[in-house]
């Protein structure tokens, strides 16, 4: 049964079909996608189980395996790699409270990151019963625990990587060392940790004038930009304050 709204003309309902008929199509092809993804062959295991040091924000630092991050049952792991430190080339401001305030620039976290975790947060309360979800940085753990703090989070478990190799092998960082907002997730089959599905769309070439979009599906601000007239800004990066704080 199709609608119209107040004040439409006919040209403007034709348009509004022919927009209606690609809506379709594109969420059955995101449905295919998400059937090719579910039907993924067994990953490869682990190379080791990787020992972190994790905690809760408001929570003291402690050794964690990576086995023991699938708790309650739940078979899947979702790992988003944090960039802190950021790009070496991201001249955003850095946080205006807090000791990550007192670091050099490229110390500090990414902007974009931040972004996608606050989003997270929301969500990490829906997700829990079913989902084991982890943000994994290459900071030392109390910095970003601090971090957390002032920023608000308190639902997500955060790991640091400083002591293993988990950025290396899952694609955190380029060759050169430079952080990749990668994310991964993982499934427990049996005794193994399995790797099943990694956002290695950020490897491949953008479209002119977009970026990877490799986890965009996730990201609820850029998909709300994308149902306004104006759409995404090209020019536009989050930042960890907007306005005096900014």
């Amino acid at each position: 049964m199709g609608i119209t709204f107040p004040g439409e003309s006919d040209d403007d309902r034709a348009a509004r079909k022919r927009l209606l008929a690609a809506e379709f199509d594109l969420r059955r092809a995101t449905e295919r996608v998400a059937e090719l993804r579910r039907a993924l062959p067994p990953g490869g295991t682990i190379p080791e189980d990787f020992l972190f040091d994790g905690a809760y924000p408001g929570q003291a630092p402690a050794p964690v395996a990576m086995s023991e991050l699938f708790e309650g049952g739940k078979p899947s792991l979702v790992i988003y790699s944090f960039m802190f430190p950021r790009d070496p080339g991201d001249r955003r401001p850095g946080p205006a409270r807090g000791k990550t305030a007192l670091l050099p620039l490229i110390a500090g976290p990414c902007p974009s990151c931040v972004a996608l975790i606050d989003q997270l947060e929301g969500a990490a309360e829906h997700a829990a019963p079913l989902i084991n979800l982890a943000i994994a940085v290459r900071a030392p753990l109390p910095l970003v625990l601090e971090f957390a703090e002032v920023r608000g989070w308190r639902r997500i478990r955060l790991l640091s990587t400083a002591g293993n190799t988990y950025s290396a092998d899952y694609h955190a960082v380029t060759p050169e060392g430079r952080p990749v907002p990668m994310l991964n997730v993982f499934t427990r089959d049996g005794d193994a940790v399995r790797h099943f599905w990694g956002s290695e769309l950020f490897y491949e070439p953008a479209e002119p004038g977009q970026d990877p979009r490799h986890v965009g599906t996730l990201e609820p601000f850029w998909n709300l930009l994308d149902l306004t007239p104006e759409g995404r800004r090209p020019d536009w990066g989050e930042l960890l304050a907007y306005g005096p704080e900014g």
